[in-house]
């Protein structure tokens, strides 16, 4: 069925840990509620680590991700509540876009800057973005003294999902059909091209099952996501709104799907497109497999050691849109120990740290595992201190794990 092991092995974990914490908790995790609440959570740290793939995959590492965040955060912040309001009202709907769009640019511009001290000047990525990681964070707080922005902008907001950061329950079943077509038309063209070449094709069987498989998984996500109801009071506040009587019928309104969800999902699927069917993506997975080679090929290793910082720059002002909508307010601390949880989660999610192996895919299934253990150990009410050695030993494990895979299959004898 060529089915990746180690991702079987992951989310058998995954399991494991939802399982266990939801008969610690008395049924209190796995829940429409809670697996909501863990989407839009892991929203963030899911974005991010789709970038760290391809950062890794090139030999090289991002320590500033979270402070990066943190002052992209308060750029776009500022944007929205001091710069913006003097040209347009407050709340305008043209406000939340140029402040993201404002927010990409800084991004790819500060992700560009650390990648040109890393491909042209030849300096260390581990030394580059640990320096960056302080400068970032201090420019955070040198951007707006140390204050609070807020509030930000309505439309803004929405990003971080919430009440009114959802699409609803009738368009996150459109989704879901759009979805399982692209499944089956992805797996249908996927074997006509490998006939079309001669290459071994899975049995009929299996093509079902794995697309029966993936179908099935989409359709308990949003059964899941629609089961969970908005509060009663909102409801009543959105009927309202739009002039609907309040009845017992209609007062259960769903939740759907969350922007910042839909956000990671369109990321992981450009990013895996870009991965897999374009130049772009086959020289990321060659220079991480040997540079030499690769620049003895033509490959421009220094210009695409750039490109690839800048892509990471701009996954990171989605992930602090994100971040700020979700909280409503840009803080100083935003963003804080997020580069060890990216990096976790894409270790877990089977990339390699000797580079060239990476999937997307695993990343978001990694993110979800550190977000669940932090999730379902803030429900039965563990310290933080506590929080943060078990996530640190996970981050030891996955590394000794990702070592232990690295040598089994470079040595079949090992």
């Amino acid at each position: 069925m060529e089915v990746d092991r180690r991702l079987i092995g992951l989310a058998f974990v995954l399991l494991i840990i939802w399982v266990g914490f939801d008969i610690a908790s008395g049924g209190r995790f796995i829940t429409p509620r809670n697996i909501f609440n863990l989407s839009v959570q892991t929203a963030s740290v899911a974005v991010m680590a789709c970038g760290m793939v391809l950062i890794i995959v090139t030999r090289h590492i991002d320590l500033s991700v979270g402070a990066i965040l943190g002052v992209l955060a308060m750029i776009m912040g500022v944007v929205q509540t001091d710069f913006l309001p003097q040209f347009l009202d407050y709340n305008h709907p043209m406000t939340w876009a140029l402040t993201l769009l404002i927010g990409i640019a800084v991004g790819a511009a500060i992700g560009g800057i650390q990648g040109l001290a890393v491909g042209y000047l030849g300096v260390p990525a581990f030394i580059v973005t640990l320096g960056g990681l302080l400068v970032w964070r201090g420019s955070a707080w040198w951007v707006t003294q140390g204050r609070t922005v807020a509030p930000l902008d309505q439309n803004f907001i929405l990003l971080g999902g919430g009440i009114e950061g959802t699409i609803g329950a009738t368009w996150s079943w459109i989704v879901a059909a759009v979805a399982i077509v692209a499944i089956i038309y992805v797996a249908i063209m996927d074997r006509r091209r490998r006939l079309a070449f001669d290459f071994p094709v899975k049995p009929i069987w299996a093509e079902y099952t794995n697309t029966i498989v993936k179908a099935g998984l989409v359709l308990a996500v949003i059964t899941t996501l629609n089961a969970y109801h908005l509060p009663t009071r909102a409801a009543e506040r959105i009927l309202e709104n739009k002039g609907i009587p309040v009845t017992p019928e209609n007062i259960e309104i769903s939740h759907g799907i969350a922007i910042p969800l839909l956000i990671v999902a369109l990321v992981a699927i450009v990013l895996t497109v870009v991965v897999k069917r374009t130049r772009f993506g086959r020289y990321i997975f060659a220079i991480g497999g040997n540079p030499q080679a690769a620049e003895l090929a033509g490959i421009n290793v220094k210009r695409m050691t750039v490109a690839v910082f800048a892509l990471m720059g701009v996954l990171c002002a989605i992930s602090a849109a994100i971040s700020s909508a979700r909280l409503q307010s840009a803080g100083n601390d935003l963003g804080t120990l997020d580069e060890l949880r990216v990096i976790a989660a894409v270790v877990i999610g089977g990339t390699s740290l000797a580079g060239g192996v990476g999937t997307i895919y695993g990343a978001l299934i990694g993110a979800l595992v550190m977000q669940s253990l932090q999730s379902g150990m803030a429900l039965l009410g563990v310290d933080t201190s506590l929080q943060s050695i078990v996530i640190g030993l996970v981050l030891v494990l996955a590394v000794f794990s990702d070592k232990y895979f690295h040598r089994r299959y470079s040595d079949p004898t090992a």
